[in-house]
């Protein structure tokens, strides 16, 4: 019975298998350490030859149905290793009609303790440049668009849901905007650490069993593979500790958290039509029905399914951090779990903020009229009577402004000119720097 049949029965069987990505990145350094080996004489060209063509067909999608050990196994990822040994051993065996060994031949020069978490870091820096940037990208150009052409829709300010001073949509887009930059920026910081792998570290990080070039030279295979440049690490660091991908982990909750803020705000500002703010609408949402009861409800569908991946976002990040610590001495013990979550949350968030960016902001309309209605009937105005009246007498008139009174029925009372209410009033002004009055 192989290893694969006699883990089923003792690891856990929830249904939750490894993604693709980290299939073909197995596959890819199965292939790259049979060429290896070959190149140093320690594997024979049969052999070799017939391994990388079964790693190949690993990367290729071929053999997911066939990786089928759960993610919660042994936690240093063995069963996922064996598991591709022994799916790349009886491929290669038939393809070559010789016996290919799972760990004499397959696994040679190898771990599960070294070949996982490299595994791990190239699959999260492939999908990371793949699908992450390119969201984020996407969902900066759509912010900067928006925020440019609303530039000048001016729309009540709120804080603590209540009214404050004038802002325009498009300032409160550029918030955004700048968040996701430095985002982006994180996680292009935080994916050079990822990139430094430990392979040749073999068991415990000395190497034994493995020829001294052996892991240089698979880095070099895997980055010529991958375009990307990837760097040996210090072994006894990456195969004990998983904290860079804790790290990135970090960065990709805090995009859902700045996703979530948004989603947040652009759902307020469509609330309504008639009982609520009303400020934007998204024809895009009217796609689907909004409600299996009222006929022509239109709910902001995009937008909370955003916030439910954001909440994933979150939730993933907190189990790479415990899976992070589960280990002592010379091995991580979370990695099949920290993998199958990593990747997820790059996946999820390169989704949310891909699908946002299109049926979200690129469909935004702004209701201008209700939008600067809003604007200048905020009590939040005789903010900018304080400089000419000073603080005391500013906050009476603005108590009879909540009594009931006009702001411009108030203002009069309180013995400003006409001239200086529509100064005041002149709620484009007020979106820039400047002392109304002086």
């Amino acid at each position: 019975m192989s290893y694969t049949e006699k883990a089923r029965n003792l690891f856990l069987n929830t249904g939750t298998r490894f993604p693709p990505r980290l299939i073909w990145s197995m596959g890819l350094l199965k292939y790259s350490a049979a060429k290896v080996n070959n190149k140093l004489g320690l594997l024979g060209d049969l052999e070799a030859s017939a391994i990388m063509e079964a790693a190949k067909e690993v990367m290729n999608g071929k053999h997911d149905d066939e990786v089928i050990l759960d993610v919660f196994q042994t936690g240093s990822g063995t069963g996922l290793n064996m598991n591709i040994n022994e799916v790349i051993a009886r491929r290669a065996s038939e393809l070559s009609g010789i016996k290919i060994h799972p760990n004499d031949h397959v696994n040679m020069s190898q771990s599960s303790n070294d070949v996982v978490p490299t595994a791990i870091r190239v699959a999260t820096v492939v999908e990371v440049k793949n699908r992450l940037e390119p969201a984020l990208d996407t969902i900066i150009s759509s912010l900067h668009d928006a925020s440019e052409k609303y530039g000048n829709v001016i729309k009540a300010g709120r804080t603590h849901l209540r009214d404050a001073l004038p802002i325009t949509l498009g300032q409160e887009l550029s918030a955004y905007e700048d968040a996701f930059i430095h985002n982006a920026n994180s996680i292009k910081y935080l994916l050079e650490d990822v990139k430094e792998l430990p392979i040749g570290g073999t068991a415990v990080g000395t190497g034994v069993n493995s020829h001294p070039e052996f892991g240089g030279l698979v880095i070099e295979e895997v980055s010529s593979s991958t375009g990307i440049s990837f760097r040996g690490a210090n072994k006894f660091r990456a195969m004990r500790l998983m904290s860079d991908i804790a790290m990135l982990s970090e960065a990709i909750k805090i995009i859902g958290i700045n996703l979530y803020r948004l989603s947040q705000d652009i759902r307020l500002m469509f609330s309504g039509p008639f009982t609520a703010l009303n400020e934007v609408d998204l024809p895009t949402q009217a796609e689907v029905a909004g409600s299996s009861i009222m006929p022509g409800k239109t709910n902001p569908v995009t937008a909370e399914a955003v916030l439910l991946a954001s909440s994933q976002l979150i939730g993933l990040a907190n189990a790479v951090s415990q899976a992070s610590m589960l280990g002592e001495f010379e091995l991580s013990m979370g990695i099949p779990l920290i993998g199958l979550d990593v990747l997820s949350q790059v996946n999820i968030a390169a989704e949310a903020l891909s699908k946002f960016a299109k049926l979200v902001i690129n469909g935004l309309q702004p209701n201008i009229d209700i939008m600067k209605k809003y604007a200048e009937s905020s009590p939040a105005l005789v903010t900018l009577i304080s400089p000419i009246l000073g603080y005391d007498k500013a906050a009476e008139l603005g108590k009879a402004i909540m009594r009931g009174k006009s702001i411009r029925e108030a203002m009069r009372d309180a013995g400003l000119s006409e001239e200086e209410i529509d100064e005041v009033l002149n709620v484009s002004k007020l979106t820039r720097p400047g002392i109304i009055g002086k």
